[in-house]
């Protein structure tokens, strides 16, 4: 049943936001220089890697170095990058990985592989499900919560997980996301 919501919810929320996701790859791409899209591996379930994609909101190059935390004031966010993530614009490109089923709507974030390799036993729990587009962690509080926080979140929530959780995260998802709060 997650599975047959999930088709359906990514597919119907393609269609519809299509002509906000074109503008903002147009305004990506305006913007700074380099593509709109952004790929990074992250860790799906059971720990296997895939390619998440995202709207670009970072200079070109931002993570030569590796993967950083996305931390408030960040320098290497463009300024099209700071509105994007606020209001969680730079997520909607992850509805084709929910789509591909690599993705949930609702699940675990997925994690970039290097935090992934230095996760506890207790930790990897959180793997133990597809990761999710929205979860636990964003409706309590997003990037105003420690990794560990949001960890456990996670871990509670593939733990627990339930179609009327799921159904409570997303009502729960709009809110956080027309508000901005929690968001950096």
């Amino acid at each position: 049943m997650k599975r047959l919501f999930d088709i359906l919810a990514s597919s119907l929320a393609l269609v519809l936001l299509a002509p906000v996701m074109l503008l903002t790859a147009a305004l990506i791409v305006l913007g700074s220089r380099g593509g709109a899209l952004f790929l990074q591996q992250r860790a799906g379930r059971d720990g296997r890697p895939f390619a998440i994609y995202k709207f670009r909101t970072m200079v070109p190059g931002a993570e030569s170095k590796g993967p950083l935390l996305a931390v408030r004031g960040d320098p290497r966010v463009t300024g099209i990058g700071r509105f994007l993530r606020r209001w969680s614009l730079d997520e909607l490109p992850q509805l084709v990985n929910i789509l591909k089923g690599e993705m949930s709507v609702v699940g675990p974030r997925p994690e970039v592989l290097p935090i992934v390799a230095g996760y506890t036993a207790f930790q990897r729990r959180a793997l133990a499900v597809r990761p999710g587009l929205t979860g636990l962690p964003q409706v309590m509080g997003r990037d105003d919560l420690a990794i560990d926080t949001k960890l456990r979140l996670d871990v509670y929530y593939a733990s627990r997980r339930r179609f009327c959780f799921d159904l409570w995260i997303i009502a729960r998802t709009v809110r956080v996301v027309l508000t901005g709060r929690g968001a950096f």
